[in-house]
């Protein structure tokens, strides 16, 4: 989703490759200073909540030194105690990251979880980020961060979609229901008949919708195993889905819209000028407004495929 609340946002969409044992005593409490990961990256945070949610422990935690919007539903196994060695290791990753990450244009790569583009950090966090074994962010580095934040695609996903993304979450989540594949229309289909609907709006076919539309296409098939599935989906998306085949033909708007969530933390990593994300992101817009209306006819209104399976994931 595009704005994190207070249930488990569909766009979260867990990939990890193992559960915890359940538990009934908590690994992680209250107010408790943690580190988190996210991507390739491990971030501090700070324990809001912690529910036992079938057996599993769910954490909601708040990313030190950014708006609470980035708040976020997570799971024991994104989780790491904050000691000394841990903060190492988050040191680690981050140069290990920061090499070739860096853009020609000088943009900061540093990324945050998915939420609002245009998120701001809140200076009260920033005021109390030291942190025992890591140095205090000098003022330079909390400017890079708020200057890569600002350049991020701000990708506005309308009210109708959002509910879409939390009766997603709900169906596959808490009613173990999947989507019933193949998908038609199929995000291939999806992506067509926008094209066609520029196309006789615009009165020609544009280029740089077409563009767009393979990019998007491109984005989907890379990102579906990666992260856009819910542990209980994996098993399913190896059956569906054969070395030969692209997601995109398999899949259908359901999944495509998760995407629309991580897009810009995903463009984040794009060498792309400033002048292009912004008219990129007015093109991402209008295809939301394309999918919200046909909402009816590109997604189910229930899921009625077999129930998700949980069993060890295997290594993408």
């Amino acid at each position: 989703m595009g704005t994190s609340s207070k249930e488990e946002p569909a766009s979260d969409a867990d990939t990890s490759s193992g559960d915890a044992p359940p538990s009934d005593t908590t690994l992680f409490s209250e107010g408790e200073r943690v580190l988190a990961y996210h991507g390739p990256r491990i971030y501090e945070a700070k324990v809001q909540k912690a529910e036992l949610r079938k057996k599993e422990w769910k954490y909601f935690v708040h990313y030190l030194g950014w708006n609470k919007n980035w708040d976020e539903w997570v799971g024991v196994d994104r989780l790491l105690k904050h000691t000394e060695e841990n903060v190492m290791k988050q040191q680690a990753l981050e140069k290990k990251q920061g090499v070739d990450k860096t853009s020609k244009s000088g943009r900061s790569t540093q990324t945050k979880p998915e939420g609002p583009a245009d998120a701001k950090v809140d200076k009260e966090d920033l005021k109390n980020n030291g942190s025992k074994g890591k140095k205090r962010k000098s003022n330079s580095a909390i400017e890079k961060d708020n200057s890569s934040m600002e350049k991020l695609v701000k990708i506005q996903i309308p009210s109708a979609l959002k509910k879409q993304l939390v009766d997603d979450w709900e169906f596959v989540s808490q009613q173990d229901k999947l989507v019933i594949l193949p998908r038609s229309p199929s995000v291939d289909d999806i992506l067509m008949k926008y094209l066609e609907y520029r196309s006789k709006k615009d009165g020609i076919m544009v280029d740089s919708i077409g563009e767009i539309l393979k990019g998007i296409r491109c984005y989907f098939d890379k990102a579906l195993p990666v992260m856009l599935l819910y542990k209980k989906e994996h098993q399913q998306y190896r059956e569906a889905v054969l070395s030969d085949a692209s997601p995109s033909t398999i899949y259908g708007a359901e999944h495509l819209l998760r995407l629309f969530v991580k897009l810009p933390e995903l463009l984040a990593y794009a060498n792309v000028e400033e002048e292009t994300l912004t008219n990129l992101q007015q093109k991402l817009l209008d295809f939301l407004k394309f999918l919200q209306k046909n909402q009816s006819t590109f997604f189910l209104s229930s899921y009625d495929g077999p129930k998700g399976s949980e069993g060890k994931v295997k290594d993408d």
